[in-house]
């Protein structure tokens, strides 16, 4: 039995200890999930002067679903308590122009070591469980680098050194369930009709499930990393055992109260407490968005 570990708390987001950095740091295009532009650096119009968001309970009936499917993963209080030892943007070009730079780049490590300790929880993933525990280690040291460092880091390449740990503990764990598994990894299953399906232990690493139909599907057990689930249909789906799901990615898609979840995520307050209808077509776009995740692409 390997030892259970748990995400450490400050890769959880905490917005009041953070000045509002996702809604000034990073673009978004007009699309399914903003009603307008905003070039990145720019304060977004709903931020007000104490970082909270003058719309923020109304934020999905006004067209701002990308900012309810948004995580930090801690990034934002990092960056601004311990990056720039609570230091403000407003105001001061030479804090905000280097904060507005790191804030992305630590955001991408965060996701990645909070994956990371997901890893570190899987049992049967216990022969990479060394290799994942130095990565940890190496992320946060990277993580809590100074305001220059950061901005000169190559996340590409910190994606490309983790990845690989991560795909092995999928495919550790995935090897316990019985087969055959299906591979859909980076498919294009934009409003795909999988109402049903047995997807249990499938590879859905990066797969796009725009507006797909996967109401009653077997998920589990499923690699989910950096799946796309905007607008899919979850209804009755069973995603037990998923792995590396997200709360984002939940509060992306749409359920119902017959939704099976894992344990430690919880069941998104928009989600309907009966079974969901017909699902809605799928609304591609074309331009994405800058509150992209850092697993996207697998």
């Amino acid at each position: 039995m390997s030892e259970r570990h748990e995400p450490p708390a400050f890769l959880r987001a905490d917005c009041g200890s953070c000045q509002g950095l996702c809604c000034v740091a990073l673009p978004f295009a007009a699309s399914a999930d903003f009603p307008v532009d905003k070039p990145a650096g720019r304060a977004c119009a709903n931020l007000a002067d104490d970082s909270s968001c003058r719309v923020h309970a109304h934020l999905r009936e006004r067209g701002w679903t990308g900012c309810t499917v948004f995580d930090c993963f801690g990034a934002g209080q990092r960056v601004s308590r311990e990056t720039f030892g609570g230091r403000a943007w407003r105001g001061d070009p030479a804090v905000a122009g280097p904060m507005f730079r790191v804030f992305p780049v630590v955001r991408v490590l965060h996701e990645l070591l909070w994956y990371v300790h997901q890893a570190l929880a899987m049992e049967a993933a216990a022969p990479v469980h060394p290799a994942l525990r130095r990565a940890a280690v190496d992320l946060d040291r990277r993580a809590g680098a100074d305001p220059a460092d950061l901005a000169a880091l190559d996340v590409t390449a910190v994606r490309d050194e983790v990845n690989p740990l991560l795909l092995r503990a999928g495919e550790l764990v995935r090897a316990g369930v019985p087969g055959p598994h299906r591979d859909h990894r980076g498919a294009d299953l934009t409003g795909a009709r999988l109402r049903g399906a047995a997807l249990r232990g499938a590879s859905l690493r990066g797969a796009r499930l725009l507006g797909a139909d996967l109401t009653g599907a077997d998920l589990r057990v499923a690699d989910v990393i950096g799946a796309d689930f905007r607008d899919a249909d979850l209804s009755g789906a069973d995603l037990t055992g998923a792995l590396f799901l997200t709360q984002a990615q939940l509060t992306a898609a749409r359920g119902d109260a017959a939704t099976r979840l894992p344990a430690g995520l919880l069941r998104p307050g928009h989600w309907s407490r009966g079974r969901t209808a017909a699902v809605r077509p799928a609304r591609p776009n074309g331009r994405r968005s800058g509150r992209r995740g850092a697993a996207r692409r697998r």
